[in-house]
């Protein structure tokens, strides 16, 4: 697949280096020729130094063949002045990452497509929800849903008070009747290596296991794993920048009572403005006397989202000192994944590996409806729609030649979850939800094609 992508910021080149472990055709621009030198260097991609705006360069570019053209600058007005170029000059798909965020919620009212565009992207608002799920499910460190919570994933790490350490996948879906949840991944503690659990696979402490549920199946893992579901009320942001302000806007409109802390002083104005129902402090997050102040051995869950990773590393492990039941930081770093289990943070996020994985379905052949990438674990997750004619349908599934290093965790029938065992039958129109690893992928995808 040939694809070009207007920006080699963070976003950028990391969806470049991303696809280019794919063996994409994959064309960089950017006209700060310094961005373009690493990964010239270091990726198997060609680069050009350019305006992504300019006709003359999109041609140099080839643009009219290409299968997809992402548009990931800084500049929204540039992104979307690209990808409306990009579609008129012959790109099949463009997708352009925008800041305003009114975009996406009035993108059919506007009607983005008429003029080229098929897809907006905020990885702000990514992030932002990605925290709101993380706190609906307290508990558990990954998290994502498909079709509304028809399924949902979520991981957790096994300590000695869960039930299912020392126990095969076979005798832990005996202890509870009619189980609504599978594991479909795990990876051993100390270890880099992720694994698609089969029947005989043992549990074991310190294990990070990924499970697809169906309705009901979080409160059967909590009880499983030794795990109590606590209420988040009380919440604490550091940093009121965009996906600070994002997540303040969202969650006041449920349960929760917010504290924004934001060290420059226009900015808590200004969010103070914007955000009424929430208390803005305008002081510095890293002043521990001042968040002892503001009584931080109080707050349910804890977020630190600064421009900084390290500011939100540490005071997120500050605040878990402090008694904080939920911690979450972001991070620029993705190499720090390995970290939040052994360091203490219940979970890291990344803006850049939200919007690959929105991105990323795009290229992967089969109706790809949605896909996430596992957090610290080298696996993907992905929904696809079966079509009439594909070789999965009306299909058993324990009949399938399907990988060793992938697995069908769940389908999604007229808007029911369903957890997918080896005598369940396939039907067109199914959304099926798989975790593959990298090495699978091609043979998955020709299940669905």
């Amino acid at each position: 697949m040939k694809i070009i992508i207007a920006g080699a910021g963070e976003v950028g080149f990391h969806l470049a280096k991303l696809l280019s472990y794919e063996s994409q055709e994959i064309t960089l621009i950017d006209p700060n020729k310094h961005n373009l030198v690493y990964a010239e260097t270091h990726l198997d991609i060609k680069v050009l130094n350019g305006d992504a705006t300019s006709i003359r360069l999109l041609k140099e570019a080839k643009v009219a063949t290409a299968e997809l053209f992402i548009a990931v600058t800084s500049s929204q007005t540039t992104n979307i002045t690209a990808c409306v170029l990009a579609k008129q000059l012959g790109a099949k798909k463009t997708i352009a990452r925008i800041s305003n965020t009114e975009f996406i919620n009035y993108k059919d009212e506007v009607g983005f497509t008429k003029f080229g565009i098929d897809e907006l992207i905020s990885p702000e608002q990514l992030a932002a929800k990605e925290i709101e799920l993380l706190l609906n499910q307290s508990v558990f460190n990954d998290t994502y849903e498909f079709e509304g919570g028809a399924l949902t994933m979520l991981g957790l790490n096994l300590t000695q008070n869960a039930q299912i350490v020392g126990k095969s996948v076979k005798e832990a879906a005996k202890l509870i009747p009619n189980v609504h949840f599978v594991p479909i991944a795990i990876q051993r503690y100390g270890s880099h290596l992720t694994t698609i659990p089969r029947g005989n696979t043992v549990f074991l402490e310190g294990d990070h296991v990924v499970f697809i549920t169906s309705k009901g199946g979080d409160d059967e893992l909590c009880r499983l794993a030794g795990l109590f579901k606590t209420e988040i009320k009380n919440v604490m942001i550091l940093g009121g920048g965009r996906i600070g302000r994002k997540t303040a806007k969202s969650l006041t409109h449920g349960r929760f009572n917010i504290k924004v802390v934001e060290n420059n002083k226009e900015r808590a104005f200004e969010l103070a403005d914007r955000l009424p129902n929430t208390l803005i402090i305008n002081a510095d997050g890293r002043n521990v006397e001042l968040l002892e102040e503001e009584n931080i051995e109080d707050m349910d869950a804890f977020i630190a989202v600064t421009g900084n990773s390290e500011t939100n590393i540490i005071s997120s492990l500050m605040a878990k000192s402090k008694g904080v039941k939920k911690t979450i930081a972001l991070v620029e770093n993705i190499d720090y994944f390995e970290l939040s289990h052994s360091i203490g943070i219940d979970t890291l996020i990344n803006k850049k590996l939200l919007a690959a994985n929105s991105i990323f379905r795009y290229i992967r052949k089969g109706d790809v409806v949605a896909m996430t990438k596992l957090s610290s674990m080298d696996a993907e997750l992905l929904e696809f729609v079966v079509k009439p004619k594909s070789k999965i349908s009306e299909r058993v599934i324990k009949e399938l030649n399907f990988p060793l290093t992938a697995i069908i965790g769940g389908v999604i029938r007229n808007g029911q979850g369903m957890l997918a065992l080896g005598d369940f039958k396939i039907e067109a129109g199914d959304r099926v939800v798989v975790c593959c690893l990298p090495e699978s992928i091609k043979k998955v995808e020709s299940f669905f094609f």
